[in-house]
């Protein structure tokens, strides 16, 4: 049987911030469709490895490839639109806009189409059927400064969304939320896979990552230190020293 190519595959990553060395020729790669968490202890390299592969910064060594492309020194918004998205741990939207206005904005810049094109009614339209996805159709006409941790949260995989990612990069998207809401936004990510996303989870959360993870990468001290499904790495006598405590 013949594996199916990767859409991600990042081989031997570096990274330094002058002395420090924050990745250590670390490799990576992801299926078209697949769900991947990204584990370990805080200073272990995931947001940097999550910067170098979205382009936020550049890293020092090793290749990136997406969809069969070099991409490691494409800027972000390049790597965007070829459907490299992610999410960010405090979401950030624009706080004078609706909520449906919000993803007008991704759907107007990484929908390749001119970004000082006229919102049409179209935009309208796709931004209420992703809102409708994520649970937010009510809100679409409220301010996004007034919904709360968790429609935040929601509306932050909506933006990402709305930018067509055939691969999403979500990074923490349940940090300080209640048991409920970390279990709403697992059946939101779910979701968002069968459509046909690939997805990469960032979480401290272990219940989360082995609910929704077909495979487990676990990154310590810049150094990736396993990659195997959930059970097999939370058995791991590295994993269990180096990140869950004997």
């Amino acid at each position: 049987m013949t594996m199916q190519k990767s859409l991600l595959q990042a081989n031997s990553i570096g990274k330094s911030f002058g002395g420090f060395v924050a990745l250590d020729a670390v490799d990576i790669a992801v299926r078209p469709g697949e769900r991947v968490g990204l584990i370990g202890p805080n200073g272990s390299g995931k947001s940097t490895l999550v910067n170098c592969l979205s382009g936020a910064i550049n890293s020092d060594a090793g290749t990136i490839s997406f969809d069969g492309r070099a991409i490691e020194r494409l800027p972000a918004y390049q790597r965007t639109r070829l459907g490299l998205m992610r999410t960010f741990q405090i979401p950030l939207p624009f706080m004078s806009m609706t909520v449906v206005e919000n993803l007008t904005i991704p759907l107007r810049f990484a929908g390749r189409r001119h970004p000082q094109a006229m919102t049409t009614e179209s935009d309208i339209e796709q931004a209420l059927l992703i809102l409708e996805d994520v649970g937010l159709r009510d809100k679409a006409a409220e301010s996004s400064a007034g919904l709360t941790q968790v429609e935040m949260r929601k509306l932050e995989l909506a933006r990402a969304v709305a930018a067509r990612p055939k691969l999403l990069i979500a990074d923490e998207t349940m940090a300080g939320l209640s048991n409920a809401e970390v279990d709403e936004i697992i059946l939101l990510l779910l979701k968002l896979n069968d459509q046909g996303i690939a997805i990469i989870m960032i979480e401290h959360i272990m219940r989360a990552v082995i609910a929704f993870s077909q495979r487990a990468i676990v990154l310590v001290a810049g150094r990736k230190i396993a990659d195997d499904t959930p059970d097999v790495v939370m058995n791991d006598a590295e994993v269990v020293r180096a990140y869950l405590g004997e």
